[in-house]
């Protein structure tokens, strides 16, 4: 069976990368002449070949895209099938068990739990999965029976309508895979219950990356602090600073379902929030303009940049948002600003947040830099699964 799969062969030298345990292929490192790439099926399965017709991994294959294979696994007698995936699926439970003792947490992270262009969240009883690209999309149904297999949930929910399916020539979609599922979400982080909607939430309904930053929180609050939460969505940052002993909470956000859930995710903790409907940057200006004053400031925007081109403009755009936020900042306080922009690097957002701090008047000192939560491990041979940062800052007036 696995001499029937085709052969991607690569050109002279471009096999290193793939040797050092990076698992894409770029379309210009195939040996087109040997292997066309016009004569493979969108999403098929393909054996990658070094120029010496050495093995180098079992992929998947897109002749129409940029990476045009993924490989996922580098066992020759071990093909792209349903057990590879039910194998994959068991050691990433395996981890996320040991993380959190809830059924809450990011199961699948793509290419850093060996399943390229899948993410599957799992909320309890519940499995939200997206898949961005060809190859995964034509393994849907053996995914959907390998998540059976492992975990039996409830239902299967795919929220398949993130930008990256776009490069892989792929629609939007959004549809029941299996079984019940609701129009919200229930999550549980910290001994917190929360709620958030599924079909029309964010991502798929909640922001696992965030987890242990909000956890590390609870050593920067002290009683009586005054918080802001910028970009909340449905309010987990305000509502976990509350819980571990804020005196109170504001969320910022320009969506109202979202700050509605917001209330409900407070009041079902035992706190209560104000919220603020607004652009987040009008907003910060115009609590700047009245006067109203936090002791500590939390910023969580959506990403600024997403393509290297926008760049100039995204760095322009962290700057003025932590320029507005420091600016609320009247004493010592804490400013966490956060970045899911793969395209900034940690050090761009220092230097950032310290331009920020130069045009307020305000003396920075950054006392911790975190990244995404454990259940988004790294891959070391993919810069691009380090994208989160997040960085506590202590704030004074210079």
């Amino acid at each position: 069976m696995l001499d029937a799969v085709p052969v991607l062969k690569l050109k002279r030298g471009e096999d290193r990368r793939i040797r050092a345990g990076h698992p894409w292929v770029f379309s210009n490192e195939v040996d087109n002449d040997a292997t066309p790439l016009a004569k493979i099926a969108p999403g098929a399965a393909v054996r990658i070949h070094s120029d010496r017709d050495q093995f180098l991994g079992h992929a998947y294959a897109n002749p129409h895209a940029l990476i045009c294979a993924r490989i996922v696994g580098r066992d020759a007698e071990h093909g792209l099938d349903r057990s590879l995936i039910v194998h994959r699926l068991n050691v990433a439970l395996a981890l996320r068990e040991r993380l959190s003792r809830e059924p809450h947490y990011r199961l699948v992270f793509g290419e850093s739990d060996g399943l390229p262009g899948l993410v599957l969240d799992r909320y309890g009883e519940v499995i939200v999965g997206q898949i961005a690209t060809r190859g995964m999309e034509a393994l849907k149904g053996e995914v959907e029976a390998a998540i059976r297999a492992v975990l039996a949930p409830r239902g299967l929910f795919w929220k398949n309508d993130s930008g990256a399916r776009d490069l892989e020539q792929l629609p939007a979609s959004a549809e029941v895979g299996f079984g019940e599922v609701p129009e919200e979400i229930e999550v549980v982080e910290a001994g917190l219950r929360f709620t958030a909607p599924l079909r029309t939430g964010q991502k798929t309904g909640w922001f696992y990356d965030q987890t242990a930053n909000r956890a590390r929180l609870a050593r920067y609050l002290w009683a009586g602090a005054r918080v802001l939460d910028v970009c909340s969505y449905v309010g987990a940052w305000a509502t976990t600073a509350l819980a571990q002993g804020a005196h109170s909470a504001t969320c910022v956000d320009s969506s109202a379902p979202a700050l509605s859930y917001a209330q409900r995710n407070a009041a079902a903790n035992g706190v209560k929030i104000g919220t603020l409907q607004a652009d987040a940057f009008e907003a910060l200006k115009n609590l700047h303009d009245a006067g109203e004053r936090f002791d500590i400031v939390i910023l969580d925007p959506p990403a600024f940049i997403k393509r290297k081109k926008d760049i100039p403009q995204g760095q322009a755009a962290y700057r003025k948002l932590n320029q507005l936020g420091l600016a609320l900042i009247e004493r010592d306080g804490l400013l966490v600003s956060c970045s899911c922009s793969y395209h900034l690097s940690p050090e761009d957002l220092s230097v950032a947040i310290q331009g920020a701090a130069r045009h307020t008047g305000r003396f920075v000192q950054i006392l911790e830099a975190a990244g995404q939560s454990a259940d988004h491990p790294v891959h070391p041979a993919i810069p691009e699964t380090r994208y989160l940062k997040a960085f506590f800052c202590r704030v004074t007036r210079e």
